[in-house]
């Protein structure tokens, strides 16, 4: 709200989401008491920082359409598999890793839960106001029609880990398809990327954002002539956050933490599997 490059397209993509957030996770909490509707948001709040982008980019085009898109293919990503879930009936019911928070609140003596979950919900879409939305908007700014190495790299790093989320969900969905065909209940998955990292699916949504942090730096470079050094520098670190929070949300916050505390009470082979695979980093198995 600071910079001169970025106060314009802040406001009106702030408002856009206030009004999506509202309608379609903050007004169906309040009536339903169940936090999951935060699953429908976040990812229909990229696809629309995708196309305010898109529309308000004032960079070189290719940059302004390159990165317009790939908010819109990371939110669509999800954001069909959420109306997909809300159709059948789960995100009407609270899923594990809201469960899980609830769980957080009552160790803390919170005992106001509605206002807990709009305020939950709020932290979740002032994500997408703020921090989430820089890379986006540093990258459409650039005007330089020269496209730097980091950009190249950083696409490259884009599509394969676009690629291996893909991949890690589809054996995680075929997985619960064949248990279910054959009538095997708790079984872990550890199959393909799964024998690697017991969460290849979050590792993969983490490397999408560093990625997009990757190519946010010669962007973020040439902003030392317009910004002020200091919001220069801010912006900087802000990127940085990015790394950190999306890191602290898919491990602690919705992610392998509070998925692996419902895990180890419903499959009994969980404990072993914990032993032998990375909980997020990827690397060897331990066969000990």
């Amino acid at each position: 709200m600071f910079t001169t490059s970025f106060a314009e397209i802040s406001v009106i993509s702030g408002s856009i989401q206030l009004v999506l957030f509202g309608t379609i996770v903050l007004y169906p909490i309040w009536k339903t008491e169940t936090l999951s509707y935060v699953d429908i948001g976040w990812p229909w709040g990229l696809v629309c920082i995708g196309l305010v982008t898109l529309f308000l980019g004032e960079g070189y085009s290719w940059r302004v359409w390159g990165i317009g898109a790939l908010y819109i293919l990371m939110g669509l990503r999800m954001g069909i598999g959420a109306i997909q879930f809300w159709l059948k009936g789960y995100i009407q019911k609270e899923l594990p890793r809201y469960r899980y928070q609830r769980i957080r609140w009552e160790r803390k003596g919170k005992t106001n839960i509605q206002a807990a979950m709009q305020i939950d919900a709020l932290v979740q879409g002032l994500a997408n106001v703020s921090y989430l939305a820089l890379p986006a908007f540093i990258i459409a700014s650039n005007p330089n029609p020269n496209i730097s190495f980091f950009e190249v790299v950083g696409l490259l790093l884009w599509v394969a880990s676009f690629i291996l989320e893909s991949i890690a969900d589809k054996q995680k969905l075929g997985f619960l398809r064949r248990m279910k065909t054959e009538k095997l209940q708790n079984k872990v998955c550890e199959i393909g990327l799964w024998k690697y990292t017991r969460h290849p699916n979050y590792f993969a949504e983490w490397t999408i954002w560093n990625s997009l942090i990757i190519i946010s730096i010669p962007s973020w470079l040439a902003l030392q002539s317009s910004e002020s050094l200091i919001i220069w520098v801010l912006l900087g670190l802000a990127l940085l956050f990015v790394s950190i929070m999306m890191y602290n949300t898919l491990v602690y916050l919705t992610g392998a933490i509070p998925s692996e505390y419902y895990s180890l009470q419903k499959r009994p082979n969980y404990k072993s599997y914990t032993k032998r695979v990375n909980m997020f980093f990827p690397g060897f198995r331990n066969r000990k």
